[in-house]
Parts: structure tokens; sequence; C-alpha cells
């Protein structure tokens, strides 16, 4: 499949991204290069200095919205991706509301607690729609330990086992690995 057949299905297809940060930024980023035809983002957040070691944002975008400042990059990397942008905290009420017209939901959030809502969500709102998480991705190495688990619509990326601390933060390469995973599985399963 040449890429002007892999764009023309990738433009009829949208993506749903909960979470902003450095799995949501860097994998949108990512799905916006290959021609997806629109992403819904979500995050409430807005950017400070210490995101900038993972997060596809830049100096002067420092105090902005995340939801609009990625907005904007993906403007500038592919201005034809259509991107509806919500800067809210998202919740079992709003997620059933955004994310209802797309094709697969990537989650992308920090906090344990948000990650098992929208598993809970997703399955009980939409069983028929994949969702890919991001789960372990701290640190720096262990690249062995990177990997795609399965469990029927939902698909895991990441190791699964080194949680973010204050001795373990999340840096660019490692989640940089998990978003780009993710999206490749966003695209297998657009794809076929």
């Amino acid at each position: 499949m040449n890429f002007d057949i892999i764009k023309t299905i990738l433009k009829e297809k949208t993506v749903g991204i909960a979470g902003c940060g450095g799995l949501g930024s860097n994998c949108a980023v990512a799905l916006a290069r290959v021609g997806i035809g629109k992403l819904v983002i979500a995050d409430f957040d807005v950017i400070e200095k210490s995101n900038l070691n993972r997060q596809y944002f830049f100096y002067d975008q420092i105090g902005m919205l995340k939801a609009d400042a990625l907005k904007e990059n993906i403007r500038r990397v592919n201005p034809e991706v259509e991107v509806e942008a919500h800067n809210v905290y998202l919740d079992q009420s709003n997620i059933p509301v955004l994310f209802s017209d797309c094709d697969v939901i990537v989650e992308a959030f920090d906090k344990p607690e948000m990650k098992e809502m929208i598993l809970r969500s997703v399955s009980v709102l939409f069983p028929e729609k994949y969702l890919v998480m991001g789960i372990g991705m701290a640190g720096w190495g262990k690249n062995k330990l990177i990997q795609e688990k399965r469990y029927e619509k939902l698909i895991i990326c990441g190791d699964e086992l080194i949680e973010i601390s204050e001795n373990c933060p999340p840096l660019a390469p490692r989640v940089g690995i998990v978003a780009n995973m993710q999206a490749n599985v966003v695209l297998e399963i657009l794809l076929g």
C-alpha cells in the first residue's frame, strides 16, 4: 500500500486523544504527519516549562492551554488535518459527547485514576471501539521492556512496570517511543 492510498484511507478517519501531554501531543503529531483526517483532542492543563522535556510544545507556548497549543502545532505540521480542541477536564460525563464519532480513542493521561476512568468509560459506552493506552514509560533505557499487549479492543503500549516518580521522571525518549507506538497501533487498526 503506497502513501497516497494510506492518505486516502486516513483522511476519512477520526481519532480521539484524551490528554495532550507527553503521550497525547507526540501521538497526535505522528498521526497528523501521516494524514489522519480529524483529531479530537482534549486536556484542561496549561503548558509549563517542565513539560518541554517530553511534550510537543515550544518555549514560547509556556502558559498556553495544551489543547490550543497542540492544535496550532498540528496546523503547522499538516494544515489539512481537522483538529477539534477541547479545553476540558475529562470525566465520565463528557467522554461520550467528545469521542462518540471517533474511530479509535487514545488514552494519554498521567494519573492512574484517570487511566482507570477512561478504561471503564470506553468499555461501557463504546465496547465496539478500540482504546489504545500508554502504561509504563518513565525513566530511560530498558527499551526491551517496551511492548504492545492486546486484550480484544484494549491495546496497551509501554512496559506496564516503571511508574513515574521523583527519581524516575518521564523523559522524551521513552515517552516518545510509547507515543509513537500508540500512533503505529492506531494506523494498524485503521489501515487493517
